[in-house]
């Protein structure tokens, strides 16, 4: 019989599951072409589960639940709560471009991103491999069905078929890597690996075998090089709204699994998994960096942004333990958890203000689109102006110390690997600021195409607003978010 501890742990997914069945039902119902009970009640829910998780997150207690196999705890919260905020925030920027392109005839963009979520939040919770997989599966498959959502568009098609078959190929090495993880340790529980794999009794050579097929599969989903294949080619094809939802939220569970197998259940196999992540931070700064200077699409300049972007994110990962010592281990991983956040928050403007400017018949998908913005809207200029720089990571924006967070572990280990890391990573910062300063010059010096205003609704314009100020003021204040992130690390590590 399961113990009521169990369902407490999983009280948030439980309401959001119910939720998602529940809308599914209703939705039959809805009359209205642009879905709007079906979009209220979806916010509403996802408003109660970020709370939920909120109040989990500040009790601070770590609870486990069905036999170990789910844990419950402040990191776990804090990203699903986020998660939870993304999402919501993603679906008021979409719905609008989303009901032009005759994508809401029935409400599955809002079902599937709940059980989109769902599958989030089970990866996030995930304190056991198959638990993992299975909550990786439900996200993946939800995406896959969403990029193919707009079916009379034929490269949303295409897209769709790439992110299948390479998700498929993905999703087999962890499994694989999983597999032979299980082989060698003779248990699927993380703490039980971690365990097993300190006794030093299991032969190396196989979990190093089995360690490179997972951080493959790892590689594949926070899409870093040479596992971007599909990042560019999904990001451009799939409807601007659906990129949102794939570029947001899922980051912080990618993020979420890299700790739980890498950190929490490999950690003393960290000298042979960070040789690996500095390979694949490498490639990923230098790649995506300089393919991104070439790009003329936005969505396509962004993909590659993201692929450095996460490069940078791995550098995070990598100073956690040096020589054997963990003592910056919660510096480093929080420092890692403050820039997924703030990389994601981030994002969620860039791509509102794409889809605001996107309008019936037309796509704003190309840099030129953002001709002249400043003339003919100030206010969505200087939020993607903010975007801009703090993506490049330019004082005062968040962004700048998002990276400035994740270089001090690397310069503090005084390890001369580390310091070239954090050179290296600066440099690379400097070359992509050319990409990103080249979208605020087309819209503040060149020629509007079009003098028509931006016209928005009233929730995207609020909400647009408070995301593009939360990327200045937590430039500005960084400290509150840095201190939640590390405090959460720390109990995660603790428990």
């Amino acid at each position: 019989m399961i113990d009521k501890a169990s369902w407490i742990a999983i009280y948030p997914e439980i309401v959001l599951l119910v939720m998602a069945c529940a809308i599914l039902l209703l939705d039959l119902f809805v009359k209205s072409p642009r879905r709007t009970a079906t979009y209220v009640l979806t916010l509403l829910t996802l408003g109660v589960v970020a709370v939920l998780h909120g109040l989990y997150a500040t009790g601070e207690n770590t609870l486990y639940g069905f036999g170990n196999m789910v844990v419950s705890d402040p990191m776990g919260h804090w990203l699903k709560c986020f998660s939870c905020i993304a999402m919501a925030v993603t679906l008021i920027y979409g719905r609008p471009y989303a009901a032009d392109r005759g994508m809401l005839r029935g409400g599955e963009m809002f079902t599937l991103s709940m059980f989109a979520l769902l599958g989030m939040c089970v990866m996030i919770s995930g304190n056991n491999f198959l638990v993992i997989y299975m909550g990786l599966e439900l996200l993946t498959l939800s995406s896959y069905a969403l990029v193919a959502l707009r079916r009379d568009h034929a490269q949303s098609t295409e897209a769709a078929m790439k992110y299948f078959v390479l998700g498929a190929l993905a999703s087999g090495f962890l499994l694989y890597g999983l597999s032979m993880m299980y082989g060698a340790t003779g248990s699927l529980d993380i703490p039980a690996v971690s365990k097993a794999i300190a006794t030093g009794q299991i032969k190396q050579q196989v979990l190093v075998f089995g360690l490179v097929f997972v951080v493959s599969g790892l590689a594949f989903k926070l899409g870093v090089v040479p596992f971007h294949m599909w990042v560019p080619d999904v990001y451009q094809g799939a409807p601007t709204s659906v990129t949102l939802m794939i570029g947001g939220a899922p980051k912080l569970a990618a993020f979420a699994i890299c700790i739980r197998l890498l950190v929490e259940g490999m950690l003393p196999l960290a000298f042979d998994w960070q040789q690996m992540l500095v390979m694949l931070s490498i490639a990923s700064l230098l790649v995506g960096n300089l393919a991104a200077i070439a790009q003329t699409n936005l969505k396509r300049m962004l993909a590659f942004s993201t692929i450095a972007q996460m490069g940078f994110l791995l550098l995070g990962l990598l100073a956690g333990v040096v020589n054997g010592n963990n003592n910056g281990a919660a510096a480093a991983y929080s420092a890692a958890m403050f820039y997924a956040i703030t990389y994601v928050l981030t994002t969620l403007a860039t791509f509102g203000i794409m889809l605001l400017l996107s309008r019936e018949g037309f796509e704003s998908e190309e840099i030129s689109d953002l001709a002249g913005l400043n003339q003919r809207s100030p206010l969505y200029a200087a939020i993607m102006a903010i975007c801009m720089f703090s993506l490049a990571g330019i004082p005062p924006m968040v962004g700048f110390f998002a990276k400035l967070s994740v270089l001090q572990p690397l310069i503090d280990s005084r390890q001369p690997m580390m310091i070239a890391l954090a050179v290296f990573a600066v440099v690379m910062s400097l070359v992509g600021a050319f990409y990103y300063l080249r979208a605020v010059k087309v819209m503040y010096f060149d020629e509007p195409i079009t003098v028509s205003t931006v016209v928005a609704s009233t929730d995207v314009r609020v909400v647009l607003t408070i995301n593009g100020a939360l990327i200045l003021l937590l430039g500005l204040f960084p400290s509150g978010l840095m201190t939640l992130c590390l405090q959460a690390i720390v109990k995660t590590l603790g428990s």
